[in-house]
């Protein structure tokens, strides 16, 4: 199946499901997701996978078991492309009734990685490299987003001149779109392209410095 657009009863989807986030509502309307939301954005993924890789399309069922938002479903979809051997440095893409997202980054890091990243950005190399790239995609209507300290993290000076760099735990760059009539179109596909080819150097960046967690996954419950 060829990508040829998000149609527009996917986001009319959301809009129902926000309003009635329920198992009546999704049994009733599962197949709108299915056809509308769900097939598009595999076939976008796929689209994507021979220059980006393999993509994971997230369930839309939430994990409720430590949340007091017992909400069922997701009220978005998502994708993500971590490429094998990086470690670091992912690209995502998200539909929902707000519109179309592409983001590129780290939106969650071990405690080592936490360290090794904070090691870099204090490199007079890796943090100027960083630091530039931030500016680069700021500039180019970027927002910058990620999980920050409000204090100065320990071993470090609130004079230095990466402070706000150093205070991330994770880091990651986002575009938003709000629904327009490209998006219904293949034309959607060219617009997560460019995002990600956008993100390159800094999805880079985390696989160079950052790599994969050393420490042994966690259990479920």
């Amino acid at each position: 199946m060829s990508f040829g657009g998000f149609p527009d009863e996917g986001l009319v989807f959301y809009e129902g499901l926000e309003a009635d986030n329920s198992k009546t509502y999704w049994t009733a309307h599962r197949a709108a997701y299915e056809a509308s939301v769900r097939a598009p954005m595999t076939a976008l993924v796929e689209e994507l996978a021979p220059e980006f890789g393999a993509a994971k399309v997230f369930r839309p069922y939430r994990d409720v078991r430590f949340s007091h938002d017992k909400t069922p479903y997701k009220t978005h979809q998502g994708a993500v492309v971590t490429p094998e051997g990086r470690g670091a440095g992912s690209w995502y893409v998200q539909i929902s009734a707000e519109g179309l997202v592409a983001s590129g980054g780290c939106w969650r890091l071990e405690s080592d990685q936490v360290a090794r990243y904070r090691r870099a950005v204090a490199d007079d190399v890796q943090g100027p490299r960083l630091a530039s790239e931030v500016d680069r995609l700021q500039a180019g209507g970027w927002e910058i987003e990620g999980d920050r300290l409000v204090r100065v993290p320990a071993g470090f000076s609130a004079d230095d001149d990466s402070i706000d760099l150093l205070k991330h735990r994770s880091l990651y760059a986002t575009r938003h779109w709000t629904p327009e009539e490209w998006l219904h179109t293949p034309a959607a596909l060219d617009r997560v392209r460019e995002s990600w080819r956008d993100l390159v150097t800094l999805n880079a960046w985390f696989a160079d410095n950052v790599g994969a967690t050393t420490k042994e996954a966690r259990p479920r419950r």
